[in-house]
């Protein structure tokens, strides 16, 4: 099979028609999933500023989760996109079992600390001795969650790299339902329930992610998906496809746990605010999952329509797609923002703010929305060099800047020169213009492109020396 050469003209109809296949759905459900959790801040905010600021550090923690697993969806879903082109059934499969066995090992040791030490979690995160009994009252039960939302992560996202994006759909609507009526039910005591409080809002959200993978295995059997189910043919693992997975996966697993802590010490430094800046922050946060979740769509189809067409031996194609991606991600982002903004006013009273807690919200989305394009820029791009096959550039830029840029200026601000909140928050993002340009320039160099299925690597030098790309 050839490489298509830069001559072929653009297949706008087809790129158009997939990227809405895989990411209107994906944003869909994720959008969902963001209104639920909106939803769950409306409620809680019945409670007061102090429950809601408590279950927001809590979702803190949930997130150093997410970047513990995170590098083992990302190195996955870049395996399983190239098996997927290369029509390599084995490779899926093994590739998910190895993927599912790293991503289970994390869950573990998350819902051992919820469970087991919430107290200590919570003294990390503030000073605050209301708000950390909240938290913890939270955690004790919110940590029985977790091994299900991995569960359910990991399989989402090999149905979408093969292309089954309706399934997690169905998935994340039913969990969101779901989780919106069993807090109504616990949070408020309603229909003859207990009055569960924020213990209420955590039961809620372990009895919806238990929907939520019933509801994918119930669609997987039905419409006999294969690979997910196949347990006997999950562990068939040889030495040198464990080393290749891990190569791949190296980086971004660096990348998500050293930007996981790196945002960690940064919601450190926010949740040792006021209290009212706290409230602010949970709000922002679960707005911020409106403008993700259009992301996430695009960052899966640029996994699928990029990592594909490279395990197909296709580069060209690949290669031509990615550098359009990154820009019409920019102008979906921005469309949404500008869509938050318009709203902010009803949106964040409704989710409790006021007074104070309400002007620094408004002035976080203010400056979110400026930083956003280029912020879901960079993210695109680094998801597209990930899928075909280059985990190490975009990582490395990523904790680069993060370490000797982003975290000396927000200390330095909030502690050595006292700087008002909002200054504190907009340095959290001085690196990305800077990372952009690099990104761009990396991106039109072609380098990123490192198959990993037999079929793209035959293709991979006619690619290159069309290019005049030359790699050590």
């Amino acid at each position: 099979m050839k490489s298509r050469t830069r001559q072929e003209k653009f297949d706008w109809n087809y790129f158009i028609r997939h990227i809405a296949i895989i990411a209107v759905p994906v944003a869909l459900q994720n959008l969902l999933t963001t209104t639920g959790s909106m939803v769950d801040t409306m409620m809680l905010a019945s409670l007061g500023e102090q429950t809601v600021g408590a279950v927001g550090l809590c979702a803190q923690f949930s997130s150093l989760m997410f970047a513990g697993y995170w590098g083992f969806v990302g190195g996955g879903m870049l395996f399983f996109a190239q098996y997927w082109g290369a029509k390599n059934d084995d490779g899926i499969i093994r590739s998910f079992g190895l993927t599912l066995s790293f991503m289970t090992g994390v869950a573990m040791i998350f819902s051992f600390l919820a469970l087991g030490v919430p107290g200590f979690i919570m003294n990390i995160y503030t000073d605050k001795a209301e708000i950390q009994q909240i938290g913890i009252s939270y955690l004790r039960i919110v940590g029985f969650a977790y091994i299900l939302q991995i569960l359910s992560m990991a399989v989402s996202a090999l149905l979408r790299s093969i292309e089954q994006v309706k399934i997690p759909l169905y998935g994340g609507i039913a969990s969101v339902i779901a989780n919106c009526f069993f807090n109504y039910l616990l949070i408020f005591g309603k229909f003859g329930f207990p009055k569960m409080g924020v213990r209420g809002a955590a039961l809620g959200t372990v009895l919806a992610g238990m929907v939520n993978l019933l509801v994918l295995l119930f669609f997987i059997v039905k419409n006999k998906i294969p690979y997910v189910l196949e347990f006997s043919r999950y562990f068939r693992w040889d030495k040198e496809f464990v080393h290749q997975y891990l190569q791949k996966c190296f980086p971004i697993i660096c990348n998500e746990v050293l930007g996981g802590v790196g945002n960690m010490m940064i919601n450190i430094v926010l949740g040792h605010q006021s209290e009212k800046a706290i409230a602010a922050v949970a709000v922002f946060r679960t707005l911020e999952g409106l403008v993700i979740g259009f992301f996430s769509g695009f960052s899966n189809a640029a996994t699928v329509l990029v990592g594909k067409e490279v395990g197909a031996g296709n580069h060209e194609v690949a290669f031509q797609r990615a550098k359009r991606l990154v820009y019409l991600c920019s102008v979906l982002i921005g469309t949404v923002c500008l869509g938050v903004l318009i709203v902010h006013n009803p949106l964040l009273h409704a989710m409790g703010l006021s007074g104070e807690s309400y002007q620094i919200g408004l002035g976080m989305l203010l400056i979110y929305s400026l930083v956003a394009l280029i912020r879901m820029g960079n993210w695109t791009q680094n998801d597209t060099y990930r899928s075909a096959g280059d985990a190490a550039f975009g990582s490395i830029m990523e904790i680069t800047f993060m370490y000797l840029m982003v975290l000396p200026c927000v200390y330095l601000a909030n502690y050595g020169f006292h700087a008002p909140f909002l200054l504190v928050f907009a340095l959290c993002y001085v690196d990305e213009p800077i990372r952009y340009v690099i990104m761009q320039c990396h991106m039109y160099s072609g380098k990123w492109i490192k198959p990993v299925s037999d079929e793209g690597i035959k293709t991979i030098g006619e690619f290159r020396r069309v290019h005049g790309i030359k790699v050590r």
